[in-house]
């Protein structure tokens, strides 16, 4: 398996064959996280929501529902959910963890992303 495969263990499987993938960093990330707010029935959510400076930004919760429209991505038994809307902006995408000088953070890389600000908190798609 390499870094960034993920199972999709929707209750509904994606016909279109959608695909979100973590590396191993946000995986580890997000266990601890998890850990820290004592609650292990904890799963991030990845969402897009209109706004930001270049359209669209990421939003990144824990949550203990599923949803109808949600597809869940599972990796050594972090689970992370996806919104069917959201999914279609962010399908080949990836969620990795990050710690440099600027701080820690998740980073999302996305193929459908035409543009982002400076920051990396929003995106625009062409």
């Amino acid at each position: 398996m390499s870094e960034t495969t993920t199972i999709d263990r929707s209750t509904a499987p994606d016909p279109a064959g959608r695909k979100f993938g973590l590396t191993d960093s946000a995986v580890k990330r997000i266990a601890r996280l998890r850990e820290l707010e004592g609650n292990p029935k904890l799963m991030m959510r990845v969402s897009v929501i209109g706004g930001g400076c270049s359209g669209f930004q990421y939003v990144f919760d824990f949550d203990e529902t599923i949803n109808d429209d949600d597809h869940i991505f599972e990796k050594n038994e972090i689970s992370v959910l996806v919104d069917d809307t959201s999914l279609d902006l962010l399908d080949g995408a990836e969620l990795d963890f990050k710690e440099d000088l600027v701080g820690q953070y998740f980073q999302v890389s996305n193929p459908n992303a035409s543009s982002a600000c400076g920051c990396g908190t929003s995106f625009s798609i062409a």
